[in-house]
């Protein structure tokens, strides 16, 4: 495989010395660039383009080319996996995702078959393998999936919920029928990322965004123990190295230490969290990743260069943090403010890092 040109990102994951805070965007590939709304129209539809390896790459590749990011992301969506399993995921325009058959009863959970990366998710196995060869080594390849409660949800409710009480419903009156769906999305993501580092991504991210409407002890059981069993179950790089890995909990505050206690690599935080306390809570055992409040990209760039700054002060001096939003970047940001968001990352972080040599 070709060296890194740039590593700060996997470096700030273990932990290592840096020369400044590496930076990546959630959703860092998406409708805030007229680039990517571009190749979206040519594409036709959404699930179109993500099952193009060759569009896949270039919208990959676009937010590079603008701004000094410290990696690439996958581009795909979290919802693949349930799509391979047959529910019939759609994009309703102004609606976001839908199932056409969501499971709702036991015997519809029973009857799902669990996907094979290769066979059933190749398209994004041969867009992982396009990404890395374009690539070069400029940058590292994040890949990524949804957490096993984050995709049940969908699953279960048929599209996105304002309060989840069908699934809610079901974990009370009908738990062992999630716990069996939660296991079947276990093994089917757990491959699914296995498949992905097989093809070469070199770090990867579970997004839990529903983790955080769970009361502590159901996330626990349905969110948190079913990714440590991820976490668990990932292979190494196909050269035999560790391939870091992020757990992202939307509003996850509360549980850090019980996250960092899973065996990840890194703890994604939303702009809810301090990062300074959050540090101190979970000392070395992980890195952090985090998290500017993605509303601040509409304000000026000197307010955004401000809170960057902020953010930066509150974790300080030292290793360990991967600066990002604290959720995806918004469809009306203008793309100039991720600019001034990126290059203020790498010049206030300077002097963080000056001890490290």
């Amino acid at each position: 495989m070709t060296a890194l040109i740039n590593d700060r990102l996997l470096r700030a994951l273990r932990r290592e010395p840096v020369d400044v805070t590496p930076v990546w965007l959630m959703r860092q590939a998406g409708r805030y660039l007229p680039e990517y709304r571009a190749t979206r129209s040519r594409a036709g539809d959404f699930m179109s383009l993500c099952q193009s390896p060759q569009l896949a790459l270039e919208v990959t590749m676009q937010p590079l080319e603008r701004f000094a990011l410290d990696a690439a992301i996958l581009f795909s969506d979290i919802l693949t996996v349930p799509d391979a399993m047959g529910l019939g995921l759609y994009f309703e325009e102004g609606e976001g995702p839908r199932f056409r058959q969501p499971v709702t009863t036991p015997a519809a959970i029973e009857a799902l078959p669990i996907p094979d990366a290769e066979r059933d998710l190749g398209y994004v196995m041969d867009a992982v393998r396009l990404i890395r060869r374009e690539l070069a080594g400029r940058v590292p390849l994040i890949g990524f999936s949804g957490s096993p409660w984050t995709l049940a949800t969908y699953m279960v409710e048929g599209q996105s919920s304002r309060d989840f009480r069908t699934i809610k419903r079901m974990l009370l009156d009908q738990p062992e029928a999630l716990e069996l769906l939660l296991d079947k999305l276990t093994l089917a993501v757990t491959d699914y990322l296995n498949g992905q580092i097989a093809a070469g991504v070199q770090a990867v991210q579970i997004f839990d965004t529903w983790g955080g409407t769970l009361t502590t002890g159901w996330y626990e059981r349905f969110s948190l123990r079913p990714m440590a069993r991820i976490v668990a179950g990932l292979n190494p790089a196909p050269d035999g190295s560790r391939v870091p890995v992020i757990l992202f909990t939307k509003q996850g505050g509360l549980w850090l230490e019980r996250i960092a206690a899973t065996g990840c690599d890194a703890l994604g935080l939303d702009w809810t969290v301090d990062i300074g306390e959050a540090r101190a809570r979970v000392g070395d055992r992980v890195a952090l990743q985090g998290n500017l409040d993605p509303v601040v990209l509409y304000a000026s760039p000197a307010a955004i260069r401000h809170e960057v700054g902020d953010i930066l002060a509150r974790y300080g001096a030292g290793n360990g943090h991967v600066f990002n939003l604290g959720h995806g970047i918004h469809p009306q940001i203008e793309p100039d403010h991720v600019a001034a968001l990126v290059d203020a990352v790498h010049e206030l972080s300077l002097p963080y890092h000056r001890v490290q040599g």
